[in-house]
């Protein structure tokens, strides 16, 4: 029996749609984008202060968030200021709402 490809059956919209989904399926991750929200932009030790997590599990979730293109950061030796990407941010709100109508 043929094995039938799935690559090109989903639309790059619910692709990108999972792509966030995943990013968002993490509480920490929410309360990341929260914080970051609530701010222009933050630094990795700030967050660290306001965040109840270790340094080093934050920067795994802020790698997933920024892999999926929610968040930037801004590498100024030692530091690193992570800000939203806002216009992925606006996309990702709106994928997310079209699955939910």
């Amino acid at each position: 029996m043929p094995v039938i490809s799935k690559s090109g059956y989903f639309s790059k919209e619910q692709e990108q749609t999972a792509r966030f989904a995943k990013a968002l399926g993490h509480p920490i991750r929410i309360a990341i984008l929260q914080l970051l929200d609530s701010k222009s932009c933050c630094y990795h030790g700030d967050m660290v202060e306001e965040l109840p997590i270790a340094k080093s599990t934050l920067s795994q979730h802020l790698k997933e968030l920024k892999n999926a293109g929610l968040i930037q950061g801004n590498i100024t030796p030692p530091t690193i200021k992570y800000c939203i990407n806002h216009q992925n941010w606006e996309l990702a709100k709106k994928l997310v709402n079209n699955i939910l109508k």
